[in-house]
């Protein structure tokens, strides 16, 4: 029996959008299912992109496009495309003979690949400064509170050594034995005892 030559082929499947953003691990198995039946050998099944459409297929306006490498026989590709056309959810195909093709080239970035990959990177970055604002308002809370605390010491002594401050000047003032009033002072030296003795002598002259 003589074996037939593979080729290497590039397949761009259409699919709605809706479809593949619902069900992507659906929509990868059907094209596989689609593929194998042909008894193809698959290098690679990724998402290319998703666009609007130029028009509108099966009232469909918005499409994904799923990119695959495989190797089957030149004479299976329109058992291929007979497939496409039963199936509900993968709307179009084109397929092109690409014998230059190599494995670097299946594995380079697809667009959609490429921004999904710097909206992450995007994410990442929002998280990581977020992450490091947040430790640095971490750690600056501590020494906040520790000036605070020694401001409030530094108050409390200031209010201490003030109220001492008070007491030693209240200590050093001279008291009044007097009392408020000199005049009483003063009357009650002029009816002290020592004043008798004369008034006795003034008496016994007469």
């Amino acid at each position: 029996m003589k074996t037939v030559a593979k080729k290497l082929y590039e397949g761009m499947f259409l699919v709605d959008s809706a479809v593949s953003s619902a069900d992507w691990d659906g929509v990868v198995n059907t094209i596989t299912t689609m593929l194998e039946k042909t008894g193809a050998e698959i290098e690679s099944i990724k998402k290319w992109d998703s666009r609007k459409l130029v028009y509108q297929i099966n009232g469909k306006a918005y499409g994904t496009y799923v990119l695959s490498y495989f190797r089957t026989d030149g004479s299976k590709i329109h058992d291929i495309e007979r497939d496409v056309q039963l199936s509900e959810s993968v709307m179009r195909v084109m397929i092109l003979v690409t014998e230059k093709m190599t494995k670097e080239n299946f594995e380079k970035e697809t667009p959609i690949m490429k921004a999904e990959r710097r909206e992450r990177e995007i994410r990442e970055k929002a998280s990581a400064k977020a992450k490091a604002e947040e430790e640095q308002a971490s750690s600056a809370r501590p020494e906040e509170e520790k000036q605070t605390e020694q401001s409030a010491e530094v108050a409390e002594s200031d209010d201490s050594e003030s109220q001492q401050g008070e007491s030693a000047d209240s200590a050093a003032e001279p008291e009044n034995p007097a009392g408020d009033n000199p005049a009483q002072a003063e009357q009650d030296d002029d009816t002290c005892p020592a004043a008798a003795p004369e008034a006795d002598e003034e008496k016994h002259s007469e």
